[in-house]
């Protein structure tokens, strides 16, 4: 067995070091599906009051699916976290997790919302049929962007699958969801 080397050394600690904090953020987000929909629709309001024709996209679609708080961190190498639930007509139809893994120079954590709205019945068909629902493999998401104070026009969404990403200020831009794996949870 031959010793590592410095640049060895300090990649190992590096990627434990993320392993280590991306362990902890989900073990601290683990939710009762009572935490989890209360969370949700207070996430669904908030998303209502900021962009202008936000409800209507959601009435008009077959499901969405809310992630209140997904978390990033990294020191490294990093990787994303959070719980939601998959809502049906305003009901609550499953619970999922969302994970990704990143790797580049990035240093701290931070939260945001995802909301991502199935506009077909096809498209949810497809996302349910799957365990461990790759994006951008299983199903493209077009991530909407507002200005602020915008709205969403409903009329002119021909994606199957859309999604927003957004904190207390309002909707992030050039963020993707691109790799994230979305698996349902037993709550």
């Amino acid at each position: 067995m031959r010793a590592l080397n410095r640049r060895e050394a300090i990649s190992l600690g590096v990627c434990s070091t993320s392993v280590s904090l991306i362990g902890s953020i989900a073990a601290a987000q683990a939710s009762s599906r009572y935490n989890i929909d209360a969370d949700v629709g207070s996430t669904l309001r908030h998303f209502y009051w900021r962009i202008g024709g936000a409800q209507e996209l959601v009435a008009k679609s077959a499901a969405v699916l809310v992630f209140p708080f997904v978390v990033k961190a990294g020191v490294g190498f990093g990787g994303e976290y959070g719980e939601g639930a998959l809502l049906i007509h305003g009901r609550t139809a499953g619970y999922y997790n969302t994970i990704s893994a990143s790797v580049g120079f990035q240093l701290g954590a931070q939260a945001r919302s995802v909301i991502i709205a199935f506009m077909t019945p096809e498209a949810l068909a497809a996302f349910r049929r799957v365990y461990g629902w790759k994006v951008g493999i299983d199903g493209s998401v077009a991530l909407i962007t507002v200005g602020i104070g915008g709205s969403i026009d409903t009329s002119k969404i021909v994606s199957p699958i859309v999604g927003f990403i957004f904190d207390n200020k309002g909707l992030m831009y050039n963020l993707t969801l691109e790799g994230s794996k979305i698996t349902r949870i037993y709550r």
